[in-house]
């Protein structure tokens, strides 16, 4: 008998959006288990600490109810030894135009490529969150404007916070 189906979903998470929300409501209804993979890139500057990600992402999802038990790590190397390493079989990937879909194949061709046994499953958008992205909401609170419309509730008071 197979283990419970586990997918990876990767993500900077800085913040965390409605958007992101939405791939994993989407990809409950799929798997037993999903790993949120937090990325760490050394050279890059984020708004919040990968600590700081990982509390906004449980509050966030404090508020729904999902099916699946839920992790959440960091990474810093590969997508597919992350996904190795929790065991997953599926990279979970949102698309919300077709800019995304073109880089997304192209990461998916490269991920079939060094590890064959990892399926990219890639979830659309649903409406109100298509438009979303972690750099335009950062922006948006930068620049003072009211970004509660595209986070969840602990993500828009962490903003405000940060950026007091």
């Amino acid at each position: 008998m197979p283990g419970p189906r586990t997918a990876l979903y990767t993500g900077s998470f800085d913040p965390v959006t409605n958007g992101h929300v939405d791939v994993l409501v989407q990809g409950a209804a799929l798997v037993d288990r999903i790993v949120i993979a937090i990325g760490v890139h050394p050279g890059k500057t984020p708004l919040f600490s990968a600590d700081e990600k990982a509390d906004l992402i449980r509050a966030s999802l404090a508020m729904l109810s999902l099916p699946v038990k839920v992790e959440i790590v960091t990474f810093a190397d590969l997508a597919v030894d992350a996904a190795r390493r929790a065991g997953a079989t599926i990279v979970l990937r949102g698309l919300r135009d077709a800019t995304d879909f073109d880089y997304e194949m192209q990461m998916a061709g490269m991920n079939a490529a060094m590890a064959p046994e990892i399926r990219t499953i890639f979830l659309p958008a649903s409406g109100p969150t298509r438009h979303i992205s972690g750099t335009l909401v950062r922006q948006v609170a930068k620049m003072g404007g009211d970004v509660a419309p595209f986070v969840p509730a602990p993500v828009a008071a962490a903003l405000k916070a940060k950026l007091a």
